[in-house]
């Protein structure tokens, strides 16, 4: 399902979508449609824009909040032309799982996007690699970030991304159990909770990058 008030916007996804062999189910130019489309065809993930009518704000953000409680079997992935990581991380912190935040940008990459559902469908949390790096790249006094080492940061950014130890793995072309002593290092340098949820293992490093 595919809910962004710019017509041509809707039409380019959704031909992206369906060139590559994804069943488009709907499309909604409003919240209230998306939500109702929702209810009634249940599909396998919603492509929200974050800013939609009437006022353009966070419409797109409070539909997705919906969809996530009301309806635990539709992911969402909430798109933004701007890098604006508050609406989507409060969105991520209340359902981490299933849910991913993109920018606009990046959809048209049909690889990114369709990857991007996949992982949303399989319980995934997904963040767009430029908020991530947007993030990292803040300056703070004292930062402990200066602690890792340049392959540990590089897992990290792979972290907030949402990618699973096996997936790093591959992007950086080393074993799993070097990524798993990699993800413990970093975990124990920055004081962070390693629990065995990947999807919060994604919120604690986000909510710390952001601090």
């Amino acid at each position: 399902m595919i809910a962004d008030d710019a017509m041509i916007t809707r039409e380019g996804i959704a031909r992206l979508l369906e060139e590559a062999g994804v069943e488009v189910a709907g499309q909604a130019e409003e919240a209230s449609g998306l939500l109702h489309r929702v209810a009634r065809e249940q599909p396998d993930v919603a492509i929200v824009d974050i800013k939609m009518p009437p006022t353009h704000t966070d419409e797109g953000i409070v539909a997705a909040q919906r969809i996530r409680s009301e309806f635990p079997g539709v992911g969402v992935l909430v798109l933004s032309s701007y890098v604006e990581p508050t609406y989507a991380l409060r969105l991520l912190e209340e359902h981490p799982a299933k849910t991913g935040y993109l920018l606009k940008e990046r959809v048209f990459d049909v690889a990114v996007l369709v990857d991007a559902l996949r992982r949303i469908g399989e319980g995934e949390t997904v963040i767009d690699p430029t908020i991530v790096a947007r993030l990292v790249a803040r300056r703070r006094l004292h930062d402990p970030l200066d602690e890792l080492t340049k392959r540990e940061r590089e897992v990290l950014e792979l972290v907030a991304e949402g990618r699973s130890n096996h997936a790093i793995a591959q992007a950086l072309f080393v074993t799993d159990s070097t990524v798993e002593a990699h993800v413990k290092q970093i975990f124990t340098k920055l004081s962070l909770d390693t629990g065995p949820d990947s999807n919060r293992r994604v919120l604690a490093v986000l909510a710390f990058l952001r601090s």
